[in-house]
């Protein structure tokens, strides 16, 4: 027999809330009406689904098992309204975008100003995270966007190449690597302290691979979270990193930072945009990735049109 959808609401805001009474503000339905429409609930499914106490109400083991269905229809019902309003030319809703630290700070401002000037009317939110927690957002249906610096090994994501990134050893301006005239001998390296991103960056996955596929093991490294403050402590002569060569443009040009090629390494990665297989895509989402496509592609997206 199919659900009733309007006493499995009813049921599922009672378990959410603790109790008839507290589900009946949310409603704005008298209690003794969602009462009876969850007994009723019940009778359909067969089975005792609350476990009424003195405080309040609690979600039997059958309960908790259609709670978080009930949960994710009632998310997919919201994503649809959403959809719907946003349909009429974009003039409502909002937009959630996930970006890991690199590409939050340096490659995706443009585009967020682009979108606000194109479509003011659209709630805009930007969620900074490592590629892990941004991976998570995703799965749990928080964020429209996820644009990640590393790879994501979960099966329900969909994971596509978004741009290309190169990244590079930076040292501070008198450090004696920064003298160089030729390529750095990598075994020089291993002499530094290396400065790394936390683990779950995609940065960090980039450079301990990278450095592993040539053998070179630092002496010491520094975890730091943040990949101004790693620019901060390099300039300030304190150890070495590597990190995208987008970062560090400005400071290069003022002469706080320099960019050290090593003998015979390039780190080159992808970065990586993900998505959920079969999620209906909001036309806010669509929007905003035409604005952040890399320009051959966009230039390729226009002219297929």
């Amino acid at each position: 027999m199919p659900l009733n959808l309007h006493l499995l609401r009813l049921f599922a805001t009672v378990a959410r809330a603790g109790s008839f009474s507290r589900a009946a503000e949310i409603l704005h339905l008298s209690q003794p009406a969602i009462s009876k429409g969850v007994r009723d609930f019940e009778e359909q499914v067969g089975c005792r689904l609350l476990d009424r106490e003195p405080k309040g109400v609690r979600p039997t083991a059958e309960g908790l098992a259609l709670a978080r269905h009930a949960e994710t229809l009632f998310a997919a019902e919201r994503a649809a309204e959403e959809e719907l309003r946003a349909v009429r030319n974009l003039d409502s809703g909002t937009l959630r975008v996930g970006a890991s630290t690199t590409i939050a700070t340096y490659m995706i401002a443009d585009g967020l100003a682009r979108f606000h000037r194109s479509h003011p009317n659209i709630d805009l939110h930007l969620v900074i995270a490592n590629t892990r927690d941004i991976a998570d957002l995703m799965l749990g249906h928080e964020i429209e966007i996820a644009l990640v610096e590393g790879p994501v090994e979960d099966d329900k994501l969909l994971a596509r190449a978004w741009r290309n990134d190169v990244m590079e050893l930076i040292v501070g301006r008198d450090h004696p690597f920064a003298a160089a005239r030729q390529p750095l001998d990598r075994a020089r390296l291993a002499e530094e302290i290396l400065i790394l991103r936390e683990p779950g960056s995609g940065s960090r996955e980039v450079v301990a691979q990278a450095l592993a596929t040539h053998g070179i093991a630092p002496a010491r490294t520094l975890e730091i979270g943040s990949t101004e403050a790693i620019k901060q402590a390099v300039a300030a002569g304190f150890g070495v990193s590597i990190v995208s060569t987008a970062t560090v443009a400005d400071q290069v040009q003022l002469g706080k930072l320099r960019q050290v090629p090593i003998d015979g390494v390039h780190i080159a990665r992808t970065l990586w945009q993900l998505d959920m297989p079969g999620r209906v895509q909001m036309p806010a989402a669509r929007a905003f990735e035409r604005l952040i496509q890399p320009p051959a592609d966009a230039a390729a997206a226009s002219n297929g049109a």
